[in-house]
């Protein structure tokens, strides 16, 4: 069983309190570094100091650390700007991740051997980009080619991940994205939200995929690193070199700007993870920034604005689409056997649509169509 603060509850009391890090690291003892470690559930405190840190801050032990048992499953979430992980957020995503273990049984993979991964992942330049040329080589791309969408698809199929399309809607959810890893079965499942930008879907997937390729990383790591190699993918060092002297050549920043939204159509990518890639690009070749002002993040929003979200551009009109059709339109693009296996288990087991409904995290009245299509 593995033991870590829970970093929702520690934070609140010390900011109650009046306590930053280094006043508990000098209370207790021990250095800053200790306490950041502890509270980022890279290290645990020894029992002394785990009893003392409860006391400071009024927290009884079951408010203050969180027991994971070995099979419980491990999840990841690209999430909504602005929106923070809670607790909830985390038991919601576990419980649905209890609930697929129903379907493991029915997974027909052609392989037992596990997937390969990435050794040591880390955020370091060299590293993303070594890591960025390997993944490009296995999905046939070189480093001036395009990745699509198909390219993601078929690499999550590659590393035995179940890709589950979902429609949670724009507004009001924490979670674009949810990555979920059933230890005892060694099995990646994750849903992506439809409802959203094509721009930003790609580096979703690339986002996710990171997480595939990362499974010894967990917390704010592992969502940095997923992050910094679905840029470094997506933009890489050839293409971030080139668009860097392009944009330097510009004189104007509406120049700039339109090159760089240029960009952004051609690759079907963000044009600020385009911005991102150059300018680390450019840290690493220890050359000038590209400053592209305030603005440039207006002209982001009305350049996102005049496309289709994904859903309508794969669904056409997601409020009035039949369940058959959803069903049918996933299983084609995604290449997806979720449902496949969702259909299986509620066949055998005689399930009603609560279980469609909570697997799915969908309204009850989708979820009855979902099953009624099912069965």
């Amino acid at each position: 069983m593995k033991k870590f603060l829970n970093h929702e509850n520690a934070s609140k009391a010390m900011e109650a309190a009046g306590l930053t890090q280094t006043a508990v690291a000098d209370a207790l003892d021990v250095s800053k570094e200790a306490v950041s470690q502890w509270l980022n559930a890279k290290s645990f405190p020894r029992p002394d100091k785990l009893l003392k840190l409860g006391k400071l801050l009024e927290l009884k032990l079951d408010e203050l650390v969180i027991k994971e048992e070995a099979d419980t499953p491990l999840v990841a979430f690209r999430k909504m700007k602005g929106t923070k992980t809670k607790g909830c957020h985390v038991e919601k995503a576990q419980d649905m991740g209890h609930l697929l273990r129903h379907l493991v049984p029915y997974l027909t993979f052609d392989t037992i051997e596990m997937p390969p991964v990435l050794k040591q992942p880390n955020c370091e330049y060299e590293y993303l980009q070594r890591a960025a040329c390997k993944t490009r080589k296995e999905i046939n791309l070189g480093h001036n080619d395009t990745v699509d969408f198909l390219h993601l698809i078929r690499r999550f199929v590659d590393l035995q991940a179940v890709v589950i399309p979902v429609l949670w809607g724009d507004k009001n959810r924490h979670e674009n994205a949810v990555h979920i890893y059933l230890p005892d079965s060694q099995t990646t499942w994750i849903y992506l939200n439809l409802d959203v930008n094509v721009h930003d879907f790609k580096f979703w997937m690339a986002h996710e995929l990171g997480h595939c390729l990362s499974p010894s990383l967990s917390g704010e790591e592992a969502e940095d690193f997923a992050d910094a190699f679905a840029g470094a993918l997506l933009f890489p060092h050839e293409k971030s070199e080139k668009a860097y002297r392009e944009l330097k050549n510009r004189t104007s920043l509406k120049d700039k700007v339109d090159k760089l939204l240029e960009f952004a159509e051609d690759e079907v990518i963000s044009s600020y993870t385009i911005f991102k890639q150059v300018n680390r690009y450019a840290n690493n070749a220890d050359v000038d920034p590209i400053d592209l002002g305030n603005r440039f993040y207006a002209r982001i929003t009305n350049f996102n604005k005049s496309y289709k979200h994904v859903c309508e551009a794969l669904l056409g009109d997601s409020g009035n689409i039949s369940a058959r059709e959803y069903i049918d339109k996933s299983e084609e693009i995604f290449e997806t056997p979720f449902f496949e296996l969702l259909r299986g288990y509620l066949n055998d087991s005689g399930k009603g649509a609560g279980y469609v409904q909570s697997v799915l995290d969908l309204p009850l009245l989708d979820a009855r169509s979902l099953h009624d299509e099912l069965t």
